[in-house]
C-alpha cells in the first residue's frame, strides 16, 4: 500500500511550528550500500549511519541549517528519488 504525501499541509505545519533558519533533521532508511545517495542530498553535511541487526538496511540521519519550508521539501522530493529509500 502506497500513501500520498501531502506537501501542502507538510509545508503549512513546519511554517507554523519552526521559526527559520533552522537546524533540521533528516532520518531515511535505504538499503547497504545506498547510503552515498543519501549523502549526496546535504553533501556538505555530516550523517551517522547504523546498521540494521541483520545489515541489509542503513538508518541515516543528517542534520542541516534550512532556511525555509520550501528547502526541507526539496530535500524530500530529491530523496524520494532514491530507489527504496524511506524517509522518517
Amino acid at each position: 500500500m502506497k500513501t500520498t504525501f501531502d506537501k501542502k499541509a507538510f509545508k503549512e505545519k513546519l511554517e507554523a511550528q519552526t521559526a527559520f533558519p533552522t537546524l533540521y533533521m533528516f532520518k531515511f532508511i535505504v538499503l547497504n550500500g545506498r547510503e552515498d545517495q543519501v549523502a549526496a542530498l546535504l553533501p556538505n553535511n555530516k550523517m551517522t549511519l547504523k546498521e540494521s541487526s541483520k545489515g541489509k538496511y542503513v538508518s541515516a540521519t543528517i542534520k542541516a541549517m534550512m532556511p525555509n519550508a520550501e528547502a526541507i521539501l526539496e530535500v524530500y522530493e530529491r530523496a524520494s528519488k532514491i530507489k527504496g529509500v524511506i524517509s522518517l
